[in-house]
């Protein structure tokens, strides 16, 4: 298609760039470029050769953006733009042109495609995506230390013109800092900053396109610089000379004083070690660094005694751990200072000369022997006096006694080293003057053997004698064991006993290494004949005097098999072959005694009075049956009638014959074609005659059991002037009574008065 292109506004000028002028016909794709203008409407015109104003030909527009974005005046060509062109949005358009036969819609040339390419303006500010920013420089850092780099971005076409360059400038921050405006790079612009004297920076950094020029459009962000911390400030002890005083009684390891060398610096630039570098009493006192607070503790290593050493003199150094080698100039980064410990005397319990004394007894000693004695002074006074005790809970049983004043400890009891071979006891020495001060020493008492018990068997030995056992044979190997530990170890001797040694069934051999063998002497031995042998056997050891006890070995004569297993042991049972004259006896008796008390059973049974019902019938009448009825409250008339129950007048008809007539006679007399009204009587008359009428219904039933029966019968009494308030009776009353009575009752039936003594009372419940 052959056409035209003109570009015009109606309000502006709209620049359109082509690299030559337009020829009356363009084939194939033209690129028409539109400056963004977001305020005004764009307006371009496609007219074509066909058209010869005739108004045949019909202009068509089509593609991207097409009705949206642009529409074709379809008379004239005209292309306008309806709505506000952003480059950023979308840079390019591309839109088909037609020219068309306006009654046919045929086209009268074939579809032309063109370019709308956007032009940028300057339109978007620099914006900086990372802020705000968060940096970080080392204090002392020389001049042009890099910090940070900070970049912003503007969201025009960088390609044309200068809407998107950025130059970066700092507006809040000099002397201290500078930045580079092409890279945005910020650096120091002091050197030696320090950080104990600001420790932060809050810088605001600009960034303007147009390469700064006028005009351009601009963006900031904030940027916090922290001074890092470099140990650059040695420690220095506060004062030249410390003094503390400390108790004579305090307890070692404890903590004597605090000192801290204080140091500008923080985190590990602030750690420091201590140290004790010279002083008088060496060894007594140590220093450690707390590692939270940096303070040097000074600890005691040894006890105080203030009559010995009153005051002690330490010189201490305090040294930064971490040293950087930039600020040695700085240094020297340590410090030293002079402490002194003044010691002040208390009033000290008594100490024993020795802390553990030992002692040794012979366990023969007799009752008030002396072992030994304890001594312990005042270390306050040399004059004061001092008493001696035994801590009985060291001393349950009361084994020793101390003097009290002379410390001497002697026995109290016989001693037995079998039982008890060491005696731990605590000794308290407690001052005359003041017996609060009380000193502790312990005393080990050893208890010396003596050969007082005598060599036992180790074990109880369970002997088995196989019948088929040969002469010779070893049957058992014995030890002994004894009580006693002399000092040599023991050595025992074992012999038969003088009444057995010349036996024919049995020696001893002694084996030299405290264990002894028994022996058979001969052959054959029967179960039947004797199934058990006591063998006492003599043992004596090598104290000094000897002792010697004797103990019995019991061998049991067994049957065995070819391994020499026993399979049973002990005496023969023989079998009986008919029953003795006792067991006869025996069984005769238990025969009798069985027969006698069957008869006193069947005696007790005849004696025993029949009942005169049976049991099921028994159990008839104490059977409860339970119904579930309900009632239906006043409102139900149908189901139940409920005044027979309390009006005793129609209860029974007087009429009803009565085949039996009880002899009982009443209270009153009344002839007997009456009967008078139960409301006319006293309730205790009322009560007494109800229950005679229900007694002679029960006397006169002819289904009634021949015994007597519990009855129960529920029944309110008449007396009360008020009759009854119960609901039982108000189907037989009238609904519209007068209540007006209540009110003469008294307060307590005040209430119901005030419900139905009035006219108006059956409007309460209306």
């Amino acid at each position: 298609m052959s056409h035209s292109m003109l570009a015009r506004s109606k309000t502006r000028m709209i620049n359109v760039k082509r690299t030559s002028h337009l020829p009356a016909k363009i084939k194939g794709r033209d690129c028409i470029t539109i400056r963004s203008l977001r305020l005004h409407i764009q307006q371009l015109q496609l007219h074509s050769d066909v058209d010869k104003g005739d108004g045949k030909v019909k202009y068509v527009l089509s593609g991207e953006g097409a009705t949206s974005i642009f529409t074709i005046d379809e008379n004239t060509g005209d292309i306008h733009a309806t709505k506000r062109l952003d480059r950023e949005a979308q840079a390019y358009y591309t839109l088909q042109a037609q020219a068309v036969d306006r009654l046919t819609n045929l086209p009268v040339e074939p579809r032309s495609e063109f370019v709308v390419k956007v032009q940028d303006i300057n339109d978007n500010e620099p914006k900086f995506l990372d802020g705000p920013y968060l940096a970080g420089v080392p204090e002392m850092s020389p001049l042009g230390t890099m910090v940070v780099q900070v970049a912003a971005t503007d969201a025009d076409d960088p390609t044309y013109g200068n809407s998107a360059r950025v130059v970066y400038s700092i507006i809040h921050g000099q002397p201290y800092f500078s930045v580079e405006p092409k890279t945005g790079v910020i650096r120091t612009a002091l050197p030696n900053m320090d950080r104990e004297t600001r420790d932060q920076y809050v810088l605001v950094i600009q960034a303007k396109d147009m390469v700064g020029q006028m005009g351009g459009l601009s963006g900031t962000t904030s940027v916090t610089v922290t001074l890092t911390d470099v140990n650059d400030n040695p420690p220095r002890f506060t004062h030249k000379s410390y003094q503390y005083t400390v108790l004579e009684s305090l307890p070692v390891q404890s903590v004597v004083a605090r000192i801290k060398a204080a140091d500008a610096d923080i985190g590990s630039n602030a750690e420091m070690d201590y140290r004790i570098m010279d002083g008088d009493g060496p060894g007594m006192f140590n220093i450690t660094t707390d590692e939270d607070t940096q303070d040097g503790v000074i600890i005691l290593l040894k006890p105080l005694d203030f009559e010995t050493k009153s005051s002690f003199s330490l010189r201490i150094e305090a040294t930064n751990r971490n040293i950087d080698s930039n600020f040695l100039s700085l240094g020297p980064f340590s410090d030293t200072t002079s402490v002194k410990v003044t010691v002040e005397d208390v009033n000290e319990p008594p100490v024993f000369s020795t802390a553990l004394s030992k002692m040794v007894v012979s366990e023969d000693a007799k009752v008030g022997s002396s072992i030994g004695r304890v001594s312990a002074h005042d270390p306050d006074t040399s004059n004061n006096g001092i008493r001696y005790s035994i801590d009985r809970n060291t001393d349950l049983e009361r084994f020793f006694n101390v003097d009290a004043l002379s410390g001497v400890i002697s026995t109290a009891k016989p001693l037995d080293r079998e039982a008890n071979s060491v005696h731990n006891l605590t000794i308290f020495a407690i001052e005359s003057q003041d017996p609060t001060q009380i000193g502790k020493g312990i005393t080990l008492i050893t208890v010396l053997d003596i050969n007082d018990n005598a060599p036992v068997f180790a074990i109880d030995y369970e002997t088995l004698l196989c019948e088929n056992a040969m002469p010779g044979q070893v049957i058992q190997t014995i030890s002994a064991v004894d009580k006693d530990e002399p000092l040599s170890g023991h050595r025992f001797y074992f012999a038969l006993a003088a009444s057995v040694a010349g036996n024919l069934n049995f020696t001893l051999r002694d084996n030299k290494d405290n264990t002894a063998s028994i022996l058979t002497k001969r052959g054959g031995f029967r179960r039947r004949e004797q199934p058990v042998y006591r063998l006492p056997v003599l043992i004596v050891d090598s104290g000094s005097p000897a002792l010697s006890s004797t103990n019995t070995l019991s061998v049991r004569v067994c049957d065995c098999d070819s391994d020499g297993v026993a399979l049973s042991c002990g005496a023969v049972a023989y079998t009986a072959t008919g029953l003795s004259t006792g067991a006869l006896l025996a069984i005769l008796g238990c025969i009798i005694t069985l027969l006698v008390m069957v008869l006193l059973i069947v005696t007790m049974r005849r004696r025993k009075k029949e009942p005169l019902i049976l049991e099921e019938e028994r159990d008839i009448r104490e059977n409860i049956v339970r119904y579930d009825d309900e009632g239906g409250g006043e409102e139900d008339t149908e189901a139940f009638d409920m005044v027979t129950l309390r009006n005793l007048n129609v209860i029974r008809d007087p009429n009803v014959r009565r085949d039996v007539t009880p002899d009982t006679p009443t209270f009153f007399h009344y002839p007997s074609t009456t009967r008078p009204s139960y409301k006319s009587l006293p309730d205790n008359v009322v009560f007494r005659e109800f229950i005679w009428e229900r007694l002679k219904d029960a006397d006169v039933d002819p289904s009634a059991p021949p015994y007597d029966s519990l009855q129960t019968y529920a029944f309110e009494g008449s007396g009360s002037v008020a009759e009854s308030l119960s609901s039982l009776e108000s189907l037989s009353t009238d609904s519209d009574q007068n209540y007006d009575y209540l009110s003469n009752w008294g307060p307590r039936f005040k209430k119901l008065a005030d419900l139905y003594g009035n006219s108006d009372g059956t409007s309460v419940f209306s």
